[in-house]
């Protein structure tokens, strides 16, 4: 057996595991972890600014395909308390990333050595497992189950933590052998397939929410098959968004507080079935349960049974991968249709299409200042079907939700349940590592694009290229909009004269100079005539340079954006969509001509 480094054991065995990107920084205490990766040369890596922003870089990439698990590496101390935030927003969307930290030798755990810190404690919260290894013949061990246990059960994080005496020690090892731990997911059973299918088939309004677990599961394809076979229409959830196409004749819109179509709204509200796959009942999905349940059946279908009931009570549930369940369905609901005994939902069908050719929102203004929604308009114009997105959280991450359209399975990547700000430039990152044959669009509003500004120079530097739109209107909008209910306005304005820009009239920082100067192309419009032209010209910069793009568009200060604190009264802020003309990128059947059921605005 070969004798060799405890870290040149968890290399290998990241190969093996097929984990082979890693974004992160060197350190004095995880240095010899990065001379194995030097040393073997099967995990390539790319350089943050930040550790934090490593860690959203492992997000995005994971996110980018099925069976991804991205590497966050840091040092010792505070380089593991900066991953909190992606260990948080990777466990609350069930996102497995590994997380690698250097440690303080074992004899100087407990004697305030430097940079010594019990992160295995602040992480445990916030991740499957997270745990110093004190031994180094446990190092192969370790690593074995931190990757069992990010692919078992519902996905998630872990962070392993190696103080620099166990990186060091010799062990004996056999990678040769070494084997991945199998891992088993629960599934449906005919009876319990039968059973929710009953409860479909009896409904005359049903409708299928689909959540991020039929991403995680890599099940789309499944999903729409089964929703094919039954007519039922399906309302994915943000996280799930991209699960059915948004132009197939079966897609229903979204439904929510804030990132929800109208029309999806309305139609959750007419159903009197509901089943959800992989999904959380959010409360920005749901509001009151109340409203949201009344009238209607639910069955629950997650591969986490402490999420069965949790949020709300279903008449049924299964606890179930959404994939085992979805084949299970498809099977039962093949030989019912065999036999005629599935129901026929034409009507309810057309009442849903109906609902989406008439309730939409108007984005073409002509405004100057810009309005936001033709951003959105000019982007549908811009980008095909095969554009990842990326965002966050924000006013142009809602508004983004209620006006881009996704056509494809991980073509919104988002960070849902902590939403936290910066994330955006990270993760788009990643996303572009993943899938560099893609055109890779981030999306953000002025601050969130501030908070980790600095990783554009790792777009630069590694030659990573996507573009970022960056609607700027020199406020904290999202929560300028909320102090609306406090009638105050207070420590949300970012405006400021820039000195060395007057040009920019006050809206503060010049993010044109700032991408230019970490070494990316940059563009700014003013006009709504100006945006598609600056978005071709965008892609032509990227393919040249083979850098982050950045188009700026400078916005209105004030607009409300469309939400409301339940999904039967959401405040609509602007004029509605009456003709064809207003909404002309709306995924709709409608001919031009006048759209039936536009309601007024409310405020």
């Amino acid at each position: 057996m070969a004798r060799m480094r405890a870290v040149d054991a968890a290399v290998l065995i990241l190969e093996k595991e097929g984990a082979t990107q890693a974004f992160g920084l060197p350190g004095a205490a995880i240095n010899p972890f990065y001379s194995a990766l030097k040393k073997h040369g099967g995990v390539k890596h790319v350089l943050a600014r930040h550790v934090e922003a490593a860690s959203h870089m492992a997000e995005g990439y994971t996110r980018a395909a099925y069976g991804n698990i991205g590497i966050c590496i840091g040092t010792s101390g505070p380089a593991g308390t900066d991953m909190i935030t992606g260990l948080y927003s990777a466990s609350a969307d069930s996102i497995p990333i590994l997380c690698i930290t250097g440690q303080a030798p074992v004899a100087k755990l407990h004697k305030e050595d430097f940079q010594a810190v019990d992160i295995a404690s602040i992480a445990g919260p916030v991740a499957k497992w997270a745990v110093t290894v004190m031994e180094a013949a446990q190092v192969p061990g370790t690593f074995q189950r931190a990757f069992w246990l990010m692919r078992e059960g519902r996905p998630g994080p872990v962070l392993v933590d190696l103080p620099i005496d166990v990186q060091l020690a010799e062990i004996e090892f056999d990678i040769d052998t070494y084997e991945p731990l199998p891992v088993l997911r629960p599934a449906a059973t005919r009876a319990q397939a039968e059973k929710a299918l009953e409860m479909l088939n009896s409904a005359s309004r049903p409708l299928i929410v689909a959540g991020g677990g039929v991403i995680n599961a890599d099940a789309a394809g499944l999903l729409v098959e089964f929703a094919e076979l039954v007519g039922v229409p399906v309302a994915p959830t943000l996280m799930g968004w991209g699960a059915i196409p948004d132009d197939h004749p079966l897609a229903a819109g979204m439904v929510g507080l804030q990132t929800s179509h109208r029309y999806g709204n309305a139609t959750l509200l007419a159903s009197d079935f509901v089943l959800g796959i992989g999904n959380r009942w959010a409360n920005r999905h749901t509001g009151s349960i109340s409203t949201y349940t009344e009238g209607r059946k639910i069955v629950h279908v997650d591969i986490e049974p402490t999420q069965i009931g949790r949020v709300l009570a279903p008449d049924y549930s299964i606890v179930s991968d959404a994939r085992a369940a979805l084949e299970v369905f498809i099977e039962v609901a093949r030989e019912w249709a065999l036999e005629g005994k599935l129901a026929g939902r034409w009507t309810w069908g057309e009442e849903c299409r109906e609902r989406r050719a008439t309730l939409q929102r108007k984005t073409h203004f002509d405004a100057v200042p810009v309005k936001p929604q033709r951003v959105y308009e000019e982007m549908n114009r811009a980008f095909g079907p095969e554009t990842r997105y990326v965002s966050t959280i924000g006013l142009s991450q809602i508004q983004a939700a209620q006006l881009l359209h996704v056509y494809r399975p991980r073509h919104w990547i988002n960070a849902g349940q902590a939403g936290p700000l910066g994330w955006t430039v990270p993760a788009a990152l990643g996303v572009a590592v993943a899938d560099p044959e893609s055109t890779v669009v981030a999306l953000s509003g002025d601050y969130d694009f501030q908070f980790l500004i600095e990783e554009l120079a790792v777009g630069a530097q590694f030659n990573i290229p996507y573009i970022h739109v960056v609607v700027n209107n020199s406020y904290l909008g999202l929560i300028r909009q909320a102090q609306r209910g406090l009638e105050m306005d207070y420590c949300v304005q970012l405006s400021f004269e820039n000195l060395n820009s007057p040009e920019l009239n006050g809206y503060g920082v010049d993010h044109v100079k700032v991408a230019e100067g970490l070494g990316c192309k940059a563009l700014r419009v003013s006009e709504p005539d100006e945006i598609l032209p600056a978005l071709e010209q965008a892609k032509k910069l990227l393919d040249e340079f083979h850098v982050p793009v950045v188009v700026e568009v400078i916005l209105e200060r004030v607009t409300n954006v469309s939400m409301g604190t339940e999904i039967d009264s959401i405040n609509e802020f602007e004029p509605l969509a009456e003709t064809a003309e207003d909404a002309p990128t709306a995924v709709t059947t409608l001919a031009p001509g006048v759209l039936s059921a536009a309601a007024p605005a409310s405020s």
